[in-house]
């Protein structure tokens, strides 16, 4: 197939996008120009930044560019046809052997690829141009790991880059046009300095662009980065019934929650050779994860409903609680070879993957001090680590998301009806969940709260202190029956069973939103209930729910049998006996007269 040194390949006009110059270039084009009455730098480019490649903590931070030129060129725009025409090609890269290895990868695709045209026998930058032009037309928007491009732009990585015009340094931000000497055929990658690196990656949360070809020369050129930051959410589903993934929910102490997380993958994942992905989930101190709890699902898109699970690999799953740490994590050296489950079949992911995880979690018993009850809840965190840049082993961070769960406590204090600076002790009592959240049908009033605010089948019996309260940490939102067990009050009447009732308002909320009512945020606003018993006031501060539980004493009525009541008999019956001997002795003496 004969080809001239003129060659005009994939040339854009204005506002539309097109691949660019030889069939190679691996972006969103568009012909730049200038306001009336500007000038453009000759050889100028702008690379502008994608927006889901910004960094949250700095929306100003741009990413940073270098270039590699590979050809030199003469390249002038085509009246009226918005093409670029590129001609009177030569290398410009200095080092024959990077030549020679270009030469070479061409020669192997031709070898995997019969239909592709041959090159001469000892080919000169014009040859090797005109090939690509011929061969490379059909080249995607993102060069995929492997291909020709990208074994070009990996020979090509470890050279020295190109500075633009009158720059200090090679690298130069997005969003703004930069100029070069020389006119000819360009590759652009990312600065690996200006994000996260392979061991310092903490809080870099831009990535690296797929290979850029591009065309420079002629009228200002503008293309787009290929690349995109993979996001994670969230979310926790309430126990009660008919509720769905959410910001917040609340639990009962020990009672396991459900959580999700999904993670998203860069949009440029098929240039990566492999594909670093962590799920980093740090849980706050009252919180215990179940490692054997993790399931791990890659579903296709948004609109795949049924997923693939995946085989986790040994140690993908690690939980360390050592030292102050509490910290859950899911990793894969390589995300794209995980394989399914059910089967060895490898699961292609790709840059419309979803990534989920669920795991169980509960307040824990055993660290009940580290429990927040009410407030802003006990905080799960999580955040992901990728692999950020196809050209390198870099790695970097999304923006973290954090989900709530919500406890709330009891303190009940018993007093004197008529003195209330009375405090009774050693009273008892039992507390049966009769209508808590978590209870599913069939359980309802079959469990008791625990010391530790769990819930058991067995009756557990709390004893007022010396101040009269009882307190128990980690109740569900839900309904409670409270019974004084018999006799243990003495000089009291026992008091009737009662119920009392928490609820929350708020758990539909969003993370960081305020409710209305509130000063801050993730606070919910919770009530307490009580309508059978007059002797109960309830109140609630924050998340604590207060019960005054008011006595009264029994009736001081005399009983047969007591030492008093046998006194009582025997005094009365002496004053009978000595009016009686009185009568006698009277009635004598007036005998006595008669006669």
């Amino acid at each position: 197939m004969k080809i001239t040194k003129n060659i005009a390949r994939l040339a854009v006009t204005a506002g539309l996008t097109a691949a660019l110059s030889f069939g190679g270039v691996m972006a969103s084009v568009t012909m730049a120009f200038a306001a009336e009455g500007a000038t453009t730098e000759a050889n100028s480019i702008t690379i502008t930044q994608n927006a889901n490649n910004k960094d949250a903590t700095d929306p100003n931070k741009k990413t940073q560019f270098v270039a590699y030129q590979i050809f030199n060129a003469k390249v002038d725009d085509e009246n009226g046809s918005g093409r670029k025409v590129v001609s009177d090609v030569t290398w410009a890269i200095e080092d024959v052997q990077i030549q020679n290895q270009i030469i070479d990868a061409i020669k192997k695709s031709i070898e995997n690829d019969p239909s592709e045209s041959q090159l001469p026998t000892k080919p000169t930058a014009q040859n090797v141009a005109e090939w690509m032009a011929a061969n490379l037309q059909s080249a995607s928007g993102v060069v995929n790991n492997g291909d020709l491009l990208d074994k070009i732009a990996d020979l090509l990585k470890g050279t020295t880059p190109t500075k633009p015009k009158g720059a200090t340094s090679a690298a130069f931000a997005a969003d703004g046009p930069v100029s070069f000497e020389n006119s000819g055929y360009y590759l652009f990658l990312t600065d690996n300095g200006s994000i996260g690196g392979k061991d310092n990656y903490s809080g870099q949360m831009q990535t690296g662009t797929s290979p850029i070809f591009a065309v420079v020369g002629g009228s200002a050129v503008e293309v787009a980065e290929k690349t995109g930051i993979p996001t994670v959410t969230k979310k926790i589903k309430d126990d009660k019934p008919g509720s769905h993934w959410a910001d917040k929910a609340d639990s009962q102490v020990g009672q396991n929650v459900q959580y999700q997380l999904t993670g998203t993958v860069a949009e440029n994942v098929a240039s990566f050779n492999t594909y670093y992905y962590e799920f980093y989930d740090e849980l706050s101190a009252g919180l215990i994860a179940d490692k054997d709890s993790v399931h791990v699902t890659v579903y296709a898109n948004n609109e795949d409903t049924s997923g693939t699970e995946v085989n986790l690999p040994a140690g993908a799953v690690e939980y360390n609680t050592t030292g102050n740490n509490n910290v859950l994590t899911v990793k894969f050296n390589d995300l794209k070879a995980v394989t399914a489950k059910t089967g060895s079949s490898a699961i292609g992911i790709t840059k419309d993957s979803r990534v989920v995880v669920t795991y169980l979690a509960k307040l824990n018993p055993a660290k009940i001090e580290k429990v927040t009850v009410g407030g802003r809840g006990n905080d799960n965190e999580v955040k992901l680590i990728y692999s950020n840049n196809p050209m390198s082993g870099g790695k970097g961070e999304s923006v973290p998301d954090t989900v709530r769960d919500y406890t709330y406590a009891l303190q009940l204090v018993k007093e004197d009806f008529d003195d209330s600076s009375t405090k009774l002790k050693d009273v008892e009592f039992t507390i049966k969940a009769t209508g808590a959240d978590e209870l599913a049908s069939g359980t309802v009033g079959t469990q008791f709260v625990q010391e530790d605010g769990s819930l058991g089948g067995t009756e557990h019996k709390f004893k007022t202190n010396e101040n009269g309260e009882i307190s128990v940490t980690g109740l569900d939102a839900g309904i409670y029956t409270v019974h004084e067990v018999e006799n243990s009050n003495p000089g009291y009447n026992t008091l009737p069973d009662f119920t009392f009732t928490i609820t929350a308002e708020g758990l539909d909320k969003l993370e960081g939103e305020t409710l209305v009512g509130n000063a801050a945020p993730n606070t919910l606003k919770v009530t307490a209930e009580q309508n059978d018993s007059t002797l109960v006031t309830p109140s609630v501060n924050d998340g604590t729910v207060t019960l005054i539980v008011k006595n009264k004493k029994g009736s001081n009525l005399p009983l047969t049998g007591l030492n008093g009541v046998t006194f009582t008999w025997i005094a009365g019956g002496a004053v009978l006996c000595i009016g009686v001997a009185h009568l006698i002795r009277s009635r004598k003496r007036d005998d006595g007269s008669e006669e």
